[in-house]
């Protein structure tokens, strides 16, 4: 096989193609091969130059390398995530002058129990965390319901044994966060695996037919209807509640944001000339950014804000500097009230509202709510963040929200 005409491939191969390639050498890009064996056995292989030696001719450093091949493992062990990021890893060992194969061999020399294991993947993962809160989650969840079983044992130990053992109390009491807590075990086994610590299939995969099937109720969170919202808002602004909480929730209603979006707003994010408020990506569920038309009560009660506490990093601060205001905190204003309800609710209130009491289309709607558009063929077509027409939705609500309860108003597009 002769060697390839154009650019170098970068991440050629899809998980697809792993499962269909023949017989050959198959390249991913950045020395990261896909061997096949004419039998059908799959192994990853990284080509990398390995400086070996140097030494000074006339003044001049001559460097001596050798271009190496190191297995990865076996591709039905390893799936491509894996094998690209323990590829890079090794590249970068190879680049700073070490040698990718003695590092493995001397990591080989102490295996890591679960726990151990555990921090590691969660302190390499940091950057792929939507936010600090699912960081904190990610950790969380396996340190209270797995480390009590897994925790002291070393990862090439773990048998699907102990994986149903650790799974079990869970899994019928809290489907989602079993579901959750199975896949981040798999990863942090799947990691064991690229390093070399264990082998075999993967316990978190192999269990889940031991396991009770799982039935999951679709969970609705409580909702005021949007009828009593401008009574709830009333009785907001009269609580007897820190003034920077009431302002707040009265920020989250009017922009029907998500709490953690609202109460991690930044002043950075807020353009007063253009009325706007821009959440970050890494902040926003679909992973985008998303604009928020600010109504003219939401830019009051930002003046509000300021008039009420220095102005720092966020727009509503906690009790410490550098941190937001707790989603707690609006929670205990609900109880005090009296509302069986919760803060993300109002968003379903805002949502009923605009279908039943206003002619804007659905997708103005949803892309207020910073929803995605799940039909793949709508989604090719919408280019448009629907910005001005979102800006007179949010207007319109913000007019219902702020009426007084008695008033009947009839609200138009």
């Amino acid at each position: 096989m002769g060697k390839p005409r154009g650019r170098h491939p970068h991440q050629r191969l899809t998980a697809l193609a792993v499962k269909r390639a023949g017989a050959g050498r198959h390249a991913d890009g950045n020395g990261l091969y896909l061997d096949v064996d004419p039998s059908g056995a799959r192994r990853w292989i990284l080509r990398t130059v390995v400086r070996v030696g140097s030494e000074l001719v006339d003044g001049i450093e001559r460097v001596t390398s050798l271009r190496r091949e190191i297995g990865l493992g076996s591709a039905a062990l390893v799936g491509l995530g894996p094998a690209r990021e323990e590829a890079e890893r090794l590249r970068g060992i190879a680049r700073a002058g070490g040698d990718p194969l003695a590092v493995r061999r001397t990591a080989r020399r102490h295996i890591p129990t679960f726990a151990e294991a555990t921090r590691t993947v969660h302190a390499s993962h940091t950057a792929r965390f939507r936010n600090d809160q699912h960081r904190g989650v990610w950790l969380a969840s396996l340190e209270r319901h797995v480390f009590p079983v897994l925790g002291a044992l070393r990862v090439d130990a773990i048998e699907s044994a102990h994986v149903l053992k650790a799974l079990e109390s869970v899994w019928t009491k809290k489907p989602e966060t079993a579901r959750r807590v199975r896949q981040r075990v798999k990863v942090v086994l799947d990691w064991a695996k690229v390093k070399g610590f264990r082998a075999g299939d993967n316990p978190a995969d192999t269990v889940a037919s031991a396991l009770p099937k799982m039935r999951t109720p679709p969970r609705h969170l409580a909702a005021l209807p949007y009828l009593g919202v401008p009574a709830f808002v009333q009785a907001l602004r009269a609580a007897d509640a820190a003034p920077a909480v009431k302002l707040a929730f009265e920020f989250l209603i009017l922009t029907a944001a998500r709490t953690t979006e609202a109460l991690g707003a930044e002043w950075t994010e807020i353009d007063r000339t253009a009325q706007t408020w821009t959440v970050p990506a890494e902040r926003i569920k679909a992973g985008r950014e998303h604009r928020v038309p600010l109504s003219a009560r939401a830019l009051e009660i930002l003046d509000e804000v300021a008039r009420l506490q220095p102005v720092g990093r966020f727009v509503f601060p906690g009790r410490k500097d550098e941190q937001r205001l707790s989603n707690m905190a609006l929670l205990m204003l609900l109880r005090r009230l009296g509302y069986e309800i919760t803060t993300h609710g109002f968003r379903s209130s805002f949502r009923d509202w605009a279908a039943e009491r206003t002619t804007f289309v659905r997708h103005v709607c949803e892309a207020a709510l910073a929803h995605v558009v799940e039909n793949k063929v709508e989604a090719a077509y919408l280019r448009t963040d629907l910005f001005e027409s979102r800006r007179a939705l949010m207007a319109t609500w913000a007019t219902f929200v702020t009426s007084t309860p008695a008033d009947v108003v009839t609200l138009r597009a």
